[in-house]
């Protein structure tokens, strides 16, 4: 409070014709305590005013929902008056913002390289259908750990879809040399069950060998301390519990829908094959 934004003083001085006066405060002013914002700040030429928010039992994005619904009930904003959500809840709008562009451009590109790789429609599909299942893991670890949904996790999840990516196509690198050296002696379903089982059994070592590197090589991270650990913890949260449902993905789901793939390729083959037959009928009887 004061006069005139002048700092408010016990009297003020008066001068008269006849000499100075003393003229208390009071007279002249009426002084309140009342509250105000401490800090005064301007943005595009327009005073502003700001409320810092700590969130911790919840997701910033959940949070500031929330907020939002309880505020636009509750608060009647005067006329001229806006209302901005700012901070990390900007930030985090902006990066989903671009997330929109980069996953799907991440999933085509796995796409165009599987398709590059294999040279057939089949085997791609194989591996892009699969890969949800080897993003239950990293679901799971964050649900364990608490961690919500953010950037950080968002990055992790990129990053595991292309390590399950490759060890598919080494998986079935492996299942389609094993069936296309059984094929040429038997094309049979049994035979098409015994070179998955011998094409799976030749990728298990290899496949538990990388899947202990990535991991052991995550764990520092995951378990370290210091500057920029929060955010490194909750990208590397689900590759650590990707990679072990990745495994599983690789070792059994891949080599069944192989098999049920080339089950239905044989069958295919077969009804084609059966309708190139030709009948020979016998010839009349004095023809030559």
């Amino acid at each position: 409070a004061g006069i005139d934004g002048m700092a408010p003083t016990a009297s003020m001085v008066g001068s008269s014709a006849m000499g100075v006066a003393q003229i208390p405060l009071g007279q002249v002013a009426e002084i309140r305590i009342v509250d105000g914002p401490m800090v005064v700040k301007t943005e595009q030429a327009v005073p502003t005013a700001w409320v810092f928010v700590d969130v911790e039992q919840s997701d910033l994005g959940s949070y500031v929902a929330a907020a939002q619904e309880v505020v636009s009930q509750m608060v009647e904003l005067p006329p001229g008056y806006t209302l901005t959500w700012s901070g990390q809840y900007e930030y985090m709008q902006r990066a989903q913002e671009k997330l929109k562009v980069v996953v799907p451009a991440t999933l085509l590109i796995i796409f165009l390289l599987l398709y590059i790789n294999f040279g057939a429609l089949g085997e791609t599909l194989i591996v892009m259908l699969t890969l949800p299942f080897s993003l239950v893991g990293g679901v799971l670890i964050l649900a364990v750990l608490g961690f919500n949904w953010s950037v950080a996790t968002g990055v992790g999840f990129i990053a595991l879809n292309g390590v399950a990516a490759e060890i598919g196509v080494i998986m079935l690198l492996y299942l389609g040399n094993a069936w296309r050296e059984h094929k040429r002696r038997e094309p049979s379903v049994a035979s098409l069950r015994e070179a998955i089982m011998q094409g799976a059994v030749l990728r298990v070592r290899p496949i538990i060998m990388t899947v202990t590197a990535i991991v052991g090589g995550l764990l520092p991270i995951f378990w370290g301390h210091g500057a920029g650990a929060t955010v490194m913890r909750r990208i590397a949260a689900p590759m650590v519990g990707g990679m072990i449902s990745a495994t599983v993905l690789t070792l059994l789901v891949i080599p069944a829908i192989y098999s049920l793939w080339q089950e239905a390729v044989l069958r295919a083959e077969a009804r084609a094959s059966s309708r190139e037959l030709v009948t020979l009928e016998p010839l009349p009887s004095g023809a030559d």
